[in-house]
């Protein structure tokens, strides 16, 4: 049963290392870095300011217009590809294989 278990340790690791890439270590271990993608700081101003008129939106249903004296509008593609960046998706195949591993298991501790 030992060595078994160090195997799926073994495969723990390995499949870590091959989708938990969404979220990196910062340099003192405190927390976790995501990185998001931009092609230059107009872009990512342009999605800081299209998110902040979102926000506004959202919170004041009856507001037609975000006010200021930049007054075009939101650019809700670029807020979505921002979103889609931040799904781990190999987090979420990682949670299936180890799903896998276990159900796996379970059928060998049954048989």
């Amino acid at each position: 049963m030992e060595s078994n278990e160090i195997k799926n340790l073994d495969n723990l690791k390995k499949l870590t290392s091959l989708y938990f890439r969404t979220l990196k270590p910062s340099n003192d271990k405190t927390e976790n870095i995501a990185q998001i993608k931009f092609l230059n700081y107009a872009e990512m101003g342009c999605v800081i300011t299209d998110l902040l008129k979102l926000c506004i939106l959202a919170l004041n249903q009856n507001a037609h217009q975000v006010s200021g004296t930049n007054k075009s509008a939101i650019d809700v593609a670029l807020i979505l590809e921002t979103i889609l960046q931040l799904i781990p998706t190999d987090e979420f195949e990682f949670l299936s294989e180890i799903n896998y591993i276990l159900l796996a298991d379970a059928k060998t501790t049954n048989d």
